[in-house]
C-alpha cells in the first residue's frame, strides 16, 4: 500500500513526465523492430526466440534483487504455482500468438492485426465483473472495431499506397503480396483475446504474490519458460539451430549474429519495458499515456515503411487513425465517468473522498472498476513486445 495522499511526493515535473514517456516509447519501438528483424532472419525459431527472452528476464530479475533490496524474488512452492497456473498459461499462450503474429505480418500492420485488444478487454472485463459497459465505452469499442475491419479489408486496385524503399513502385502494384493471410489475422485476434483475459486474471493472481507485481512477473516469466520448453523441443527448434549452423559452415547463409544479438537485445529491452510501463503508470496520467501511445503508433508505422519497406495503403492508414481515435475516445470517456462518480460520491456524503478516508484512518483503496480501467489503459499496451506482460 502506498503512503497516504497527503504524504505523497509532489507531482512529477514536466521533465520527468517527458523522460518517462520518451523512455517507454523508445523501449517499445526497439522491441517491435528488433523482434521483427530477428523473426525475419529466423522464421523457423519463434519459440526458441521467446524462450531466450523469458530466461533473460528471469536472470535480470535475479540481478536486480542482488543490487536492490526493493526487488524480492519469491520463494517457489507448489501451492502458489497451482494458484498462479491460470495466469501463467494465459500469459505464455498470448505471447506465442503475439510472436507468431509479428512474424507473419508487416511491422506497420502489427498494431492493426492486434487492433481488437481494447474491445475484447472491455468485453472480458464486463463478463468477469458482471457489469455492463456504459454507452460511451460501447461507442469507443465500436469505433475501434470499425478501424480493425477497415484495416483487414483487402485493398482494391484503385487504392493509393506508398513505400520509402527503392521498390516502392513494384510494391504498389503487387498489393496482394502484402495482404496479411487469414492465419496471421487469427494469430492477432487470439493475441488480443489472451491479453484481455490476462488483464482480468492478473487481479486474482496478485494476492498470491503478496500484491507484488515484481513477484508476479518472476512467476509468470519463469513459469512461462518452463511451459514453453517442451513445445520448443517437440517442434525441434534447438535441432534446427544446429542444422542452420551446419548449413552455414557449408556456405549457405544464416545470419546467426542477428538471432543471438537480437535475442539478447529484446530480452534486455523487454525487461526495461516492464520498468518503463510501471514508471508510466506511476508518473503519467492515463490520458498522457494514451497520447504517447498514439504518437508511438504513428512512429511505428512510418518506421516500418522506412526500415522494412512495408507498404502503407489508404486502408491501413485510415485503420490506424480510426483505432487511435476510438482508443483516445475511450480514455476520455473513462476520465469523464471517473469525475462524475467522484462528484456523485462527494455530493452524497457531503465531504470529499479524501476527507472521509482520513477520518476513517486509512488510505482509500481503488475499487474493482477503477482497477479494471487502469488495466485496460495500461496492461493492453504492454504486449507490444513479444516479451513479458506483468
Amino acid at each position: 500500500m502506498s503512503p497516504p495522499q497527503d504524504q505523497q511526493q509532489p507531482n512529477p515535473t514536466t521533465m520527468q513526465v517527458a523522460s518517462v514517456v520518451s523512455f517507454y516509447m523508445a523501449a517499445a519501438l526497439v522491441m517491435v523492430f528488433v523482434n521483427k528483424a530477428v523473426l525475419n532472419s529466423s522464421p523457423d525459431l519463434p519459440l526458441l526466440f521467446l524462450f531466450i527472452q523469458l530466461i533473460i528476464a528471469v536472470f535480470l530479475l535475479h540481478m536486480s534483487a542482488l543490487m536492490s533490496s526493493k526487488v524480492e524474488i519469491p520463494k517457489l512452492d507448489l501451492a502458489t504455482a497451482k494458484k498462479l497456473a491460470p495466469v501463467i498459461i494465459v500469459n505464455i499462450v498470448g505471447l506465442v500468438f503475439n510472436t507468431l503474429c509479428l512474424r507473419d505480418v508487416e511491422a506497420s500492420f502489427f498494431q492493426i492485426a492486434r487492433g481488437m485488444t481494447l474491445p475484447l478487454t472491455i468485453g472480458v472485463s464486463s463478463f468477469a465483473t458482471r457489469t455492463s459497459p456504459t454507452g460511451r465505452v460501447l461507442i469507443a469499442a465500436g469505433i475501434v472495431t470499425i478501424g480493425f475491419l477497415v484495416g483487414i479489408t483487402p485493398p482494391s486496385f484503385s487504392s493509393l499506397s506508398f513505400s520509402l524503399t527503392p521498390d516502392s513502385l513494384v510494391g504498389a502494384v503487387s498489393n496482394a503480396s502484402h495482404s496479411p493471410g487469414l492465419i496471421s489475422l487469427i494469430y492477432g485476434l487470439f493475441s488480443a483475446l489472451f491479453i484481455a483475459i490476462h488483464s482480468v486474471l492478473i487481479k486474482s493472481s496478485l494476492p498470491h504474490c503478496s500484491g507484488s507485481t515484481i513477484k508476479l512477473a518472476y512467476w509468470t516469466n519463469l513459469g512461462s519458460a518452463i511451459l514453453l520448453a517442451p513445445f520448443m523441443l517437440l517442434k525441434g527448434e534447438p535441432f534446427r539451430v544446429m542444422q542452420l549452423l551446419a548449413e552455414g559452415s557449408e556456405g549457405q547463409e544464416w545470419n546467426s549474429h542477428v538471432f543471438v544479438w537480437g535475442s539478447i537485445t529484446t530480452g534486455i529491452f523487454g525487461f526495461l519495458l516492464c520498468i518503463a510501463g510501471l514508471l508510466s503508470i506511476k508518473v503519467t496520467s492515463p490520458i498522457t499515456h494514451m497520447f504517447s501511445s498514439a504518437a508511438r503508433s504513428v512512429l511505428q508505422t512510418l518506421l516500418g515503411v522506412w526500415i522494412f519497406g512495408d507498404l502503407l495503403t489508404v486502408n491501413r492508414a485510415l485503420s490506424i487513425i480510426v483505432i487511435l481515435f476510438g482508443t483516445m475516445y475511450y480514455t476520455w470517456a473513462k476520465h469523464v465517468e471517473g469525475l462524475q462518480r467522484n462528484a456523485s460520491s462527494s455530493a452524497e456524503s457531503g465531504i470529499s473522498l479524501k476527507e472521509r478516508d482520513l477520518e476513517r484512518g486509512y488510505e482509500r483503496l481503488p475499487t474493482v472498476q477503477e482497477e479494471e480501467d487502469s488495466e485496460i489503459l495500461f496492461d493492453a499496451e504492454k504486449d507490444e513486445r513479444t516479451g513479458r506482460r506483468d
